[in-house]
């Protein structure tokens, strides 16, 4: 049933409307009568009892009362970006699983269930004695189709298989592009899992990367990792058989290093060429070498690699509460392309 507001606004949704990218505007709780309005778009993931769920771009959900809405309508998909290469999400989430791959993994339905297994969390702080896995990434379900059964039963399988490992259970899902997963995280929330970690995948043209200017240090690639390289990077308690597997995997893989004081480098990156793009990870700077321009120097370095090995774009994903790190991507003309989440049950 069609809802109509005051004046000339009109609310021209329905609850056949839920999937599908809406805006609308509202009366705030706050607002005195003849009231205060917002504004949301997003996907329309819900609309129960009276409320309608909107989810964001970013993945941040907004409740609204319908009887406080005020004007509301379907629309098209976010237009394409006016900088950078186009890409899909399914396209761009298979390259980034490629990209950081697994020990082990199992298919459920459409679903992929991810694990390596580092070893065992360090006596004296939380979680003491059970084992951990290497990165969120390698340790998470990629949901890329239909699990093949309803999704409580699906996520009541994944948390089996990662006890049977002794792992925590993820799930990583993805919002703000066309065919993400705002209703998967929808129903991830609606059945008890939340939000642990929200990550940005940003993209950008290779060709300006590569052209910018040298640094003032030498960068030098290689295709093995070696353990100065290693111990730079440093994201784990031991670096055993899984974190050399993830960190080796992908189609074309280079590590890039610039010397520093000692065995340790000054700066490290990674990146996986696959097809016309390229990845970029692992970008990590001593702090006392910090503002010189060496986290530049590599991902060009790196970049004028990939562009000699036919790649045209890049891709990278960052924390999306890592300030630092998005400005520097931002001013290398990184734009994002999506969000993605990792979902992990709540505690009872």
């Amino acid at each position: 049933m069609e809802i109509i507001g005051g004046g000339r606004l009109e609310v021209r949704l329905t609850r056949a409307d839920v999937g599908k990218r809406v805006s609308v505007r509202y009366v705030t709780e706050s607002a005195a009568p003849g009231g205060r309005f917002s504004d949301a778009v997003g996907v329309l993931t819900s609309w129960d009892a009276g409320v309608l769920t909107i989810t964001r771009k970013s993945g941040e959900t907004v409740r609204i009362p319908e009887l406080r809405l005020a004007a509301g309508k379907v629309v098209p998909a976010a237009p394409a970006r006016r900088r950078g290469p186009a890409a899909t999400f399914p396209e761009l989430s298979r390259v980034a699983a490629r990209a950081w791959q697994p020990v082990e993994s199992e298919p459920l339905g459409g679903w992929t269930l991810r694990a390596a297994v580092q070893g065992e969390a360090p006596p004296g702080g939380a979680g003491a004695g059970r084992r951990v896995g290497f990165t969120r990434r390698a340790n998470s379900v990629l949901p890329e189709g239909d699990p093949g059964r309803p999704v409580a039963e699906a996520l009541e399988a994944v948390r089996e298989w990662y006890a049977a490992r002794g792992l925590p259970a993820y799930v990583q899902a993805a919002t703000g592009a066309e065919s993400a997963q705002e209703l998967l995280c929808a129903d991830l929330e609606r059945l008890g899992w939340r939000r642990e970690v929200t990550a940005e995948l940003r993209i950008a043209a290779l060709a300006p990367l590569a052209d910018r200017e040298p640094g003032p240090a030498e960068v030098r690639l290689s295709r093995t990792l070696d353990e100065p390289w290693l111990r730079r990077y440093r994201r784990f308690t031991e670096a055993g058989p899984a974190v050399r597997h993830v960190l080796s995997s992908g189609p074309r893989v280079w590590f890039a290093s610039v010397a520093g004081t000692g065995e340790v480098p000054a700066a490290i990156g990674r990146c996986v060429v696959d097809g016309r793009w390229a990845g970029f990870m692992a970008v990590e700077v001593d702090p006392a070498h910090r503002r010189r321009g060496l986290a530049t120097a590599v991902m060009a370095a790196l970049a004028r690699q990939a562009l000699d090995e036919g790649a045209s774009a890049a891709w990278l994903q960052v924390e999306a509460d890592n300030d630092g790190a998005r400005a520097l991507y931002e001013g290398m003309d990184f734009a994002v392309h999506h969000h993605y989440h990792h979902y992990r049950q709540a505690e009872a």
